[in-house]
């Protein structure tokens, strides 16, 4: 019998690549997620039957139990970039990742993979980074061989960064940004698939990876860069962190009053206190190439999704190559 592996969060933007391609090496494939409706769209990643979505709360022990029964691995992609209602960073982030590790040593799982991010430091000054290094300290002490990876920000079709920003530029004259100068290393989403596929087969070494790309750039130009592939021009604003401290505590309070009927999406304050810090890896670190996997770089991606932000869309490319007859 196929072996059996429960992705937590396999729904979400990088535990779908993660379930097709756990698929396609023969694996049966659990998706443990809140709504199990609403992620109906995995099940033909696979054959009949070998991928299906069930109901998980990471937050309870006998939900994270009952889908992990059988499993030969697990990994764990769950994570959030901003707080709501019961989903907060310590639950979710700490006592969450701890919890589903916990239970897997418990059912003698064979190989645990957990999706952390750089950063991760319980001395940092955002939650979000704090939590997400609880999290790793609660994998490794339940599971000790567990691998454990750490992406900079993530790209790919459905990623929340370039889409954002290039949505905004369709919009507004000016792109603001917060930390212009704050350095990223963006990773595809496909190679931090790769990388957990790696982990959870036994392929990769237990510990802890940095995954980061071939391209390091600041944020303000990763901004430029989607521009280009977008073709538009905007000016390019870099928010001063104070004022973007007083914008995020505004918009969180609105939140907070609203007894979360308005949800904070834009930008929090503990979002800003994590762009005060570089996001890339870190020197002597393993990453992808110590997994085999060569990174992909920005350039052989970004058209391929942000093409629809183009002032002609899909035909962007037609009216340049008219414009090439017309001059001939």
């Amino acid at each position: 019998m196929s072996k059996l592996v429960t992705i937590y969060g396999g729904s979400g933007f990088v535990g779908r690549y993660i379930v097709r391609r756990m698929a396609k090496e023969g694996w049966r494939v659990r998706v443990a997620v809140r709504r199990p409706n609403d992620a109906l769209f995995v099940k033909p990643y696979g054959v009949v039957g070998q991928v299906e979505p069930v109901f998980c709360n990471i937050r309870d022990d006998a939900s994270v139990r009952a889908v992990m029964h059988g499993a030969d691995a697990v990994i764990n992609c769950v994570g959030i970039l901003a707080e709501s209602g019961r989903n907060r960073f310590q639950a979710v982030q700490a006592e969450g990742a701890a919890r589903i590790a916990r239970l897997a040593a418990e059912q003698g799982v064979q190989s645990l993979v957990h999706i952390s991010a750089i950063g991760a430091d319980a001395d940092a000054a955002s939650i979000y980074s704090r939590t997400k290094a609880a999290g790793e300290a609660g994998v490794l002490s339940a599971f000790p061989r567990a691998v454990i990876l750490r992406p900079s920000v993530i790209f790919g079709p459905e990623d929340d960064f370039f889409n954002r920003f290039a949505k905004m530029a369709r919009f507004s004259p000016v792109l603001p940004v917060v930390g212009g100068d704050t350095k990223f290393q963006p990773v595809f989403v496909d190679d931090v698939a790769q990388a957990a596929v790696a982990g959870a087969t036994g392929r990769a070494a237990p510990g802890i990876y940095e995954l980061g790309g071939p391209d390091v750039e600041p944020f303000r130009d990763l901004m430029k860069m989607m521009l280009r592939v977008i073709e538009r021009r905007k000016l390019i604003v870099n928010v001063p962190f104070g004022v973007a401290h007083l914008l995020g505590g505004a918009l969180d309070l609105v939140q907070k009053l609203t007894l979360g009927l308005i949800s904070n999406g834009t930008l929090t304050r503990d979002q800003v206190r994590n762009l005060g810090r570089d996001n890339v890896v870190a020197p002597g670190s393993r990453g992808l190439a110590d997994l085999g996997i060569q990174p992909t770089a920005l350039e052989a991606v970004l058209p391929e999704y942000l093409w629809s932000y183009r002032p002609s869309g899909q035909y962007a490319s037609i009216k340049a190559s008219a414009k090439n007859l017309r001059k001939t």
